[in-house]
């Protein structure tokens, strides 16, 4: 007989399910329906710049919290690697950030039987607030890493903005890993990234965690980079430190010695994450929350707005003196309509 904490628990679950299914969250597309950013918001200013300013790269603020100024572009196409979504000019970061990225589909190439990675969302040209997305992502430090290998030909800019995501969970079942998609390649990806000292916080959904704690056989030193979260179910989330000398960049607190398979990641699995919190008696409803305005970041954020743009997205993605040559197989970004990542998630980033 079940008992009755497990009997309300699986309630529970079922419910969750149900709500998250029902309401559309349970994928990005989602995101792909809201309206546009509210005029004169941060959001809505941030997000129609096209180009990155001028000058040495210098990430403002804190990750969910600021802004971007210098920043280079990934590269749309690389021997190990592809952008995607590129409708939504969201391929800026650090030059630390691409960096990265690029090492990483290396070696995930070379050691782990990963084709090539897909890069999701990364910045937008100044950072800041993107309207859909992310409450992260505003400093250029960073990236989204589809779970979905990268194909064998180079993709068209359609087929970029069109490829559905691949989702690790069981369908119609509560934070349950689908066997028959997820593969040792992808446990070998996420410990590869892990692995990179500047990395201090890999974010996968809660599930994947889970999975990760009870297979992985191999040197666990870096597991508790993995950090629980809901959604990231069909991409991971690299967040790496605020490089050596970049002042003004506000830093997490490190993550917690240990590998993170302990009570702490049991929580997710339970209902609490998902209760709303009880009214006192005859308080007042909680006041809506505003739109985040530039003036709510940090003040410098308002000089990278103002400051003069590089000359073209080649010229920021290959550097100036190159972008005559090398940037031919650079790929602009394209109108159309911008399908989302996994939805923000619920619960503040750890």
């Amino acid at each position: 007989m079940i008992s009755s904490p497990a009997r309300t628990f699986a309630t529970s679950a079922k419910l969750i399910i149900a709500a998250l299914f029902g309401a559309g969250l349970a994928t990005g597309e989602a995101l792909a329906q809201q309206a546009g950013p509210t005029p004169g918001s941060a959001k809505a200013i941030f997000g129609a710049v096209k180009l990155p300013s001028e000058g040495p790269p210098q990430s403002i603020g804190f990750y969910a919290k600021g802004c971007l100024a210098g920043a280079v572009a990934l590269p749309t196409d690389g021997p190990t690697w592809q952008a995607m979504r590129l409708s939504r000019n969201r391929r800026w970061g650090r030059p630390e950030m691409i960096s990265l990225l690029e090492r990483l589909s290396r070696d995930a190439a070379k050691y782990d039987g990963w084709p090539g990675l897909l890069v999701g969302d990364i910045s937008q040209p100044r950072g800041g607030p993107m309207f859909n997305g992310h409450a992260s992502h505003q400093i250029g430090l960073d990236a989204d890493v589809w779970l979905t290998p990268m194909p064998s030909h180079t993709m068209t800019a359609a087929e970029r903005e069109t490829l559905p995501f691949t989702t690790m969970l069981a369908k119609n079942k509560f934070l349950t890993i689908d066997d028959k998609v997820w593969t040792d390649s992808r446990a070998r990806l996420l410990m590869q990234a892990a692995s990179y000292p500047e990395v201090e916080r890999i974010f996968v959904n809660p599930a994947i965690k889970k999975k990760m704690c009870d297979t992985w056989t191999g040197d666990r030193t870096n597991l508790g980079k993995l950090r629980p979260e809901y959604g990231h179910d069909s991409h991971f989330h690299i967040r790496i430190k605020c490089p050596v000398g970049s002042v003004g960049c506000t830093p997490q607190a490190p993550v917690a010695a240990g590998d993170g398979c302990d009570k702490t990641l049991a929580w997710w699995f339970t209902p609490e994450p998902w209760a709303k919190p009880t009214p006192k008696p005859g308080a007042k409803p909680p006041a809506k929350p505003r739109e985040v305005m530039v003036s709510d970041l940090p003040k410098t954020c308002q000089a990278v707005l103002n400051a003069p743009a590089i000359a073209s997205a080649k010229a920021a993605t290959y550097g100036i003196k190159a972008a005559g040559a090398a940037g031919a197989t650079d790929v602009e970004p394209v109108s159309g309509p911008a399908t989302g990542n996994t939805p923000p998630s619920v619960i503040p980033q750890q």
